[in-house]
């Protein structure tokens, strides 16, 4: 008799609800449908945004000159000084990086994964914005920690309930994570609102902020603030990369940015070092085809930011015209995350997703995938794809609700 083996708990309990819905998806592709996929936000998967090609260049160069090596644990000198300068030039006021405050990663999941091994002990808590990003729910729990979801208010623009994060807090959080803009809710934090915050935050001195801004500058109203920039005790790490705004995410290349004003960071610092040297390195060619990016002329962002904000102006419009949904339109990246009004659906929004890819062949993510808690009764789609193809999604969507 076989003996079956038993997969770890923590393994076990990992959901990732953007990939998870890919299965049943791959399932109607194998009996022949055709599949309009809404749920991965990927830029490269929908024709017109592509790679800027000095990009590709600066990457093709390192191959063809042979910089297939290991680099720095940390990242390449070139990589690490062009980050630093993007931190400290940001459009609404940067904060002083140096080059070693920057460390390289195999995108932002790796620089997760490395701060909560290193953060994390039993009991722990990280305190993190619902509905967010699966894996902030997902990884904590691996090293021994608690994620504990704070309200962003569906009914105001999805900003944060302060006093709902206020009664949260406590000597137990290690990490208050922000998201902004906000992946699924396209939400974009005030400058009121982040002194508000770093208000609430100061009182804990155990406590560094996550600053995820991978679509920093995927912001609709050029009003988006860097946290570290505002913070003058409080430490924040600042996550960022080459996959969104620069178009590039199978290059596999992030970055945390350390800001630590008193420098209570010193000890965490030498243990994230420590799993970066255990764990070798980056991509090598991507991290010089990403440097370009940073360093070389940005005049072609104008062009992709404007196509993705005229779509999200006509989606919105298109949504909140069918019977059954409403949005609430986002400030950046490039989600629609919603609601779900019609009786039948606005308490079964797996169900809604799943049949909606059953009878119509249209692929988007559950609400509650994002949190079961403040995401149910929504579903999220990206808006990347041309304007015909989001319009035949959703004729069908207004077809299958009425």
């Amino acid at each position: 008799m076989n003996n079956v083996f038993k997969a770890s708990e923590r393994a076990s309990k990992i959901e990732y609800a953007i990939r998870d819905v890919v299965v049943p998806a791959d399932i109607l592709e194998k009996k022949g449908h055709q599949i309009i996929k809404l749920n991965l936000g990927d830029p490269l998967a929908y024709p017109g945004l592509p790679t800027p090609n000095h990009m590709i260049e600066a990457y093709k160069k390192a191959l063809n000159d042979q910089i297939n090596g290991y680099s720095h644990s940390y990242g390449i000198p070139d990589l690490r000084y062009a980050i630093s300068q993007n931190e400290k030039n940001k459009a609404n006021g940067g904060w002083n990086c140096s080059d070693n405050d920057v460390y390289v990663t195999t995108g932002v999941t790796e620089a997760l994964l490395l701060l909560f091994a290193t953060f994390l002990e039993d009991g722990d808590q990280v305190l993190a914005p619902g509905p967010h990003y699966p894996p902030y729910l997902a990884y904590p729990q691996m090293f021994g920690g608690e994620t504990v979801e704070y309200k962003l208010d569906g009914e105001r623009d999805w900003s944060i309930d302060l006093d709902d994060l206020k009664s949260k807090m406590n000597d137990r959080v290690k990490l208050l994570v922000l998201i902004n803009p906000n992946n699924p809710t396209g939400n974009v934090l005030k400058e009121s609102e982040i002194v508000e915050i770093l208000n609430i935050v100061s009182d804990y001195d155990n406590c560094t902020i996550i600053s995820d801004e991978i679509y920093d500058r995927l912001n609709f109203n050029n009003d988006h603030f860097s946290i570290a920039a505002r913070s003058e005790k409080t430490p924040v790490i600042t996550l960022n990369g080459v996959s969104k705004v620069y178009y590039a995410p199978g290059w596999r290349v992030g970055y945390m940015a350390f800001h630590d004003p008193n420098n209570n960071l010193s000890n965490i610092r030498d243990g994230v070092e420590k799993l970066l040297r255990s764990r070798l390195c980056p991509s090598t060619p991507a991290q010089y085809g990403y440097a370009a990016g940073l360093l070389e002329n940005e005049d072609w962002m104008k062009s992709y930011l404007n196509s993705i904000k005229e779509r999200s102006d006509q989606c919105v419009d298109r949504i909140n015209s069918i019977r059954g949904l409403s949005v609430q339109p986002p400030q950046g990246a490039f989600y629609m995350f919603v609601k779900l009004t019609d009786e039948k659906w606005c308490n079964n929004d797996k169900s809604f997703v799943l049949s909606l890819l059953k009878e119509k062949h249209v692929l988007a993510v559950h609400g509650s995938g994002f949190s079961s808690e403040y995401g149910k009764g929504h579903f999220r789609i990206v808006f990347l794809p041309s304007m015909k193809i989001l319009n035949d999604v959703f004729d069908r969507i207004d077809s299958f609700l009425n």
